[in-house]
C-alpha cells in the first residue's frame, strides 16, 4: 500500500493550485494529485467561460479574486518568460433595472471599499460610454474599468500542471472509489485500479463531483453538478469595447476573438442536479431565451448566427452558492476546496495558497478563508453570495 502525506482528489485548477502552493510554502512531504480525466475534456476548469471579476457582493470573494489578479500581473515572474494566458482586461458590465438597483448599489459600495476599480453609472452615462447599448429596462450599471476580464483556461491550467512536474508531485490518473475513516480521521483512499493509498491528509478538490467524494468519507457536502450551456455566435458588427455584459435577466455575452460567446439562460428555480455524464448543450435556450435578450440589449445582435456550443458543469453549492474551504470540524484531516458555483477558476490560486498556509502553519496568513469554513454547512447557516453569474 502506497503512503502519502497528502492526497488531493481532483487535478484541475483547484487541486493543482493546492499542490503548487504546498511546495511553494515549503512542504517537503509526499503529495499525490489524483485526476480521472487527464485531458480535462469534461473538467469544469476547461469548459468554463474563463473570466475574472471583482464584482461580488461580499468582501471575502473579492479578496480571493484580487489574489489571482495579482498573479496574472506577474505570470512571467512566477512561471517563466513564456507564460501567457491571453488575459484580456475587458471588464464586466453588470446591468440592473429599477428593482435591482438597491442590490447593485450595495454591491458597489462593498467593491469600492475593497479597492476595486468599479464605477456605478446611470443610463445616460452608460449609453455615452457604450454607443451600441440599448437602455430599455435599464436603470444603471456597474462597470469594471480595470482588474476584470477573460483568459485562456487551458493555458492557465497547464501553467500549474507543468510547474508540478518539477515539484515532486505524483500525478495519478484514476477515479476514487472509496475513502476509509477510523477514529475520526481519514485513513486511506481506494482507486478504481484497485490500488489503495494511505493518506495523512485528504483534500477534496473534486469539482462537481465533490459531494459524492465527501459522501465516500461519510461526510455531507451540499455540492452537486449543474449543467451550463455556452453558445458561440457570429455577428457582422465588431464591438472592440464590449465588456463581459451581464443583463438583468442573467444572460451574459462577451467577445471571443472574432466571435462572441453567450449563456446564462438556465432558470435556477426548481433546478436539480445534472447527470454527470450529460455534456449535451441545451440548444433551445439560444433561440428561445438568449437571442431575444441579446437583440433587445444590443440591437445589432438581432442578426447573428450561432455556430457552435458546449456544456459544462458547475460545482454548485445548494446552501449559498459560495465555496466551502478548510477542514471538517470533526474529521480534521479531510479538507474541503469545493462548491465555488461558477467562480472557482478565478479563485483557485487564492484557495490553493490559503490551504497550503493552513496545512503548513496551522492558520491562514495571506487570505482569511474562515468565513468559508464547513461550520456553516453543519449549522445550515448560509453565507450567501448575491452576485452569481
Amino acid at each position: 500500500m502506497a503512503q502519502y502525506d497528502i492526497v488531493i482528489i481532483g487535478g484541475a485548477i483547484v487541486g493543482a493550485s493546492v499542490a503548487y502552493y504546498l511546495r511553494e510554502e515549503g512542504f517537503t512531504g509526499s503529495i499525490a494529485l489524483i485526476e480521472r480525466d487527464p485531458q480535462f475534456a469534461h473538467a469544469a476548469t476547461t469548459l468554463s467561460c474563463a473570466s475574472i471579476r471583482q464584482q461580488f457582493s461580499i468582501p471575502e470573494n473579492i479578496r480571493l479574486s484580487q489574489f489571482t489578479l495579482k498573479l496574472f500581473r506577474r505570470l512571467k515572474e512566477e512561471f517563466g518568460t513564456d507564460a501567457d494566458i491571453g488575459f484580456r482586461e475587458g471588464g464586466y458590465l453588470i446591468l440592473a433595472g429599477e428593482n435591482g438597483l438597491p442590490i447593485l448599489k450595495a454591491n458597489h459600495d462593498v467593491q469600492v471599499a475593497e479597492g476595486a476599480d468599479i464605477v456605478l453609472e446611470d443610463v445616460e452615462a452608460l449609453t455615452r460610454r457604450f454607443a451600441w447599448l440599448s437602455a430599455e429596462g435599464i436603470t444603471a450599471g456597474a462597470y469594471g474599468r480595470s482588474g476584470e476580464g477573460w483568459f485562456d483556461a487551458h493555458a492557465y491550467l497547464q501553467l500549474f500542471r507543468k510547474a508540478l512536474r518539477t515539484k515532486s508531485v505524483d500525478l495519478i490518473t484514476a477515479s476514487v472509489t472509496a475513502i476509509a475513516r477510523d477514529n475520526g480521521r481519514v485513513q486511506s483512499v481506494t482507486l478504481d485500479n484497485g490500488e489503495t493509498l494511505q493518506a495523512g491528509i485528504v483534500v477534496n478538490a473534486a469539482g462537481p463531483n465533490a459531494g459524492k467524494v465527501s459522501a465516500m468519507a461519510g461526510l455531507e457536502l451540499p455540492v452537486e453538478p449543474r449543467k451550463r450551456s455556452v453558445f458561440v455566435f457570429e455577428a457582422r458588427e465588431r464591438y472592440e469595447d464590449l465588456p463581459l455584459l451581464v443583463d438583468p435577466s442573467g444572460i451574459y455575452v462577451r467577445p471571443e476573438g472574432s466571435v462572441y460567446i453567450t449563456g446564462g439562460a438556465e432558470p435556477e428555480e426548481g433546478e436539480t442536479a445534472a447527470d454527470p455524464t450529460d455534456f449535451e448543450p441545451d440548444w433551445s435556450l439560444f433561440e428561445e431565451t438568449i437571442w431575444p435578450v441579446l437583440a433587445t440589449r444590443i440591437p445589432a445582435f438581432e442578426a447573428i448566427k450561432m455556430t457552435r456550443a458546449w456544456a459544462g458543469h458547475y460545482d454548485y453549492n445548494t446552501l449559498d452558492q459560495n465555496a466551502v474551504i478548510g477542514p471538517h470540524p470533526e474529521v480534521s484531516n479531510f479538507i474541503f476546496a469545493n462548491g465555488f458555483s461558477g467562480h472557482g477558476l478565478q479563485q483557485a490560486p487564492a484557495v490553493g495558497k490559503a490551504l497550503a498556509e493552513l496545512i503548513m502553519h496551522g492558520g491562514y496568513r495571506s487570505i482569511d478563508c474562515s468565513a468559508f469554513g464547513y461550520a456553516r454547512v453543519a449549522q445550515g447557516r448560509p453565507f450567501r453570495e448575491l452576485n452569481v453569474i
